[in-house]
């Protein structure tokens, strides 16, 4: 659910995401469901639904409640979805700049429940812009670097989305991200299907400018507290950390844990 940080590679690691499997769940519904309000319920003229309906399938959600939340957010049935997106801004130890993005039916709920996780651990609320300014909206096509049985390699993924355009490929351990302009998201996830190639998300995220140090384990327990308990507010889609945390401090805090 974190957007981009050291800290979920982390988690993911440990298998500890299983415990807030619940909440992936509901916030990939709620992605659904504001994909099929926006640009309606057929997926083959949405892009962003059949993206959030692939993402969801990757998550193991079942085809039922997916199909339940294309219809909520299509008015089919005469159930009505009607979400708010809020940009909340942060920070954490350290000087960590958070953006925490909240998809909510009810905005004074949201704002109570993130001001309140933010000032009990740790936190300081941001003025308006004063986090996002440091970050950039960037298209992001996650490929797994092993498919049925071959590897798959940055050169392949260059080789087959250049015409797309796209901006970096990053390998981060099993998969490689493809950064893209948000404009040339679903060419470059169609680029990587045409060459025959499966992809986990393609999402438009939050990138950080520049990542801000994190020198002692303390700062390091203090900061994860407050980005844990952020993640766990009901309406919080993603958090968007711009940590740098050295490797040594994550294994302590992996050893701790």
């Amino acid at each position: 659910m974190s957007g981009h940080s050291k800290w979920a590679t982390t988690k993911h690691k440990k298998a500890a995401i299983d415990a807030k499997r619940g909440k992936l769940f509901a916030n990939l519904i709620k992605k659904i469901e504001v994909a099929a309000r926006v640009g309606g319920g057929d997926p083959g003229g949405n892009p962003t639904l059949y993206d959030a309906i692939q993402k969801a399938k990757k998550n193991s959600v079942p085809n039922d409640n997916i199909d339940r939340a294309v219809k909520r957010g299509s008015g089919i049935g005469g159930e009505v979805v009607d979400y708010t997106e809020i940009m909340y801004e942060a920070y954490g130890a350290a000087g960590v700049a958070l953006l925490i993005e909240v998809l909510t039916d009810n905005r004074n709920r949201s704002a109570s429940d993130v001001k309140v996780a933010i000032t009990r651990n740790g936190g300081t609320v941001a003025d308006v812009g004063s986090v996002s300014r440091i970050y950039d909206r960037k298209g992001v096509v996650v490929v797994a670097k092993k498919q049925d049985g071959k590897q798959v390699s940055e050169d392949d993924l260059l080789e087959a989305t250049l015409e797309a355009e796209p901006e970096d490929i990053n390998d981060t351990g099993d998969t490689f991200e493809i950064v893209s302009d948000p404009a040339q998201l679903v060419e470059v996830r169609k680029a990587v299907q045409a060459a025959g190639f499966d992809y986990e998300s393609a999402d438009v995220e939050f990138r950080p400018q520049y990542e801000q140090g994190v020198d002692s384990q303390e700062a390091a327990e203090k900061l994860f507290k407050l980005i844990d308990a952020i993640e766990d507010v009901e309406d919080v889609q993603n958090l968007y950390s711009n940590e740098d945390v050295p490797d040594e401090i994550l294994e302590a805090l992996e050893g701790d844990a």
